[in-house]
């Protein structure tokens, strides 16, 4: 039995993905699995032609970020999963590193490493705090970026945390997200009330009320050419994907009513509600 399945969802991004397969170093421990969602280039021709090894599960249609990566529950084996994202190349050491990271410490649930845009920027969402009612107004505020330092205004970007040292952090990004396959049939995999966005938060979540944690590895590293699917960034040179965006503001709704509502009086609903509609209306791309 592998120690390690990779799942990597993927839709019309054929060379990224074939980038991505490449820089896998090749192991015997290692399971590799594609789920393509419905693609319209040739990433299906491509993993077959150059990839034999790899386990191709082919979906008709788009099923979206969580329903694409659950499709693969039945056929990953490994002691631990890993959600890669197809625009994202590894380094040799990532993969060791990271596995050596989960093998020493058994209350590790979930593990992230280090991930970069081609930029050489922080990509954010793989270090970040969740988003409870504050952390999201001092974030949407700018308060955020106003005292990068301080815990009490930058909860959801964890900037006061330091980068160069491994350290339990709330929440990571499905661009690279491991975890102990056991522990991720205990909470049922990703939640399919989500399309996309808002998933990797709630498994995190799920993970820390079970009381395992959620670690950064900045020793291990990844690129994510971000935004290569959805279109949603300003370095992406895909037109933005209407349904993409709608869904990473609905997916904010979906977490605050799973994990806040009952904790705070209708009226603190009604006003995140609010704002998150304004910024949908007001805010085009990701950044």
């Amino acid at each position: 039995m592998p120690k390690l399945s990779i799942i990597i969802l993927n839709h019309n991004t054929s060379k990224l993905l074939k980038q991505c397969l490449s820089s896998i170093t090749a192991h015997d421990d290692y399971q590799i699995i594609v789920v393509d969602a419905g693609s319209t280039d040739n990433s299906v021709t491509m993993v077959k032609k150059n990839f034999p090894s790899v386990v191709l599960i082919a979906s008709p249609t788009n099923p979206g970020f969580t329903r694409g990566n659950n499709l693969a529950r039945n056929k990953a084996q490994g002691d631990y999963v890993l959600f890669l994202n197809s625009d994202t190349q590894m380094f040799p050491n990532t993969l060791p590193e990271m596995l050596r990271l989960m093998a020493s410490d058994a209350k590790i649930g979930i593990a992230t490493c280090l991930v970069k845009l081609p930029s050489g920027k922080l990509y954010y969402g793989c270090h970040r705090g969740f988003p409870s009612p504050w952390n999201s107004l001092t974030y949407f505020t700018g308060l955020a970026k106003l005292f990068p330092q301080s815990k009490l205004f930058a909860g959801y970007t964890a900037t006061y945390l330091p980068l160069n040292e491994i350290h339990e952090i709330d929440a990571c990004s499905g661009t690279f997200l491991l975890i102990r396959h056991s522990l991720l049939d205990q909470i049922n995999w990703f939640d399919e009330d989500y399309f996309a966005y808002g998933e990797d938060l709630q498994m995190c979540f799920n993970v820390k009320k079970k009381g395992y944690k959620v670690v950064f590895d900045p020793h291990a590293k990844l690129i994510h050419y971000w935004g290569a699917t959805s279109g949603l960034t300003k370095t992406s040179q895909k037109t933005p994907d209407l349904k993409w965006s709608q869904a990473r503001y609905e997916a904010m709704k979906i977490f605050y009513d799973k994990n806040y509502r009952q904790s705070y009086p209708q009226f603190m609903r009604n006003l995140v509600f609010s704002a998150i509609d304004f910024v949908s209306k007001t805010r085009k791309y990701s950044d």
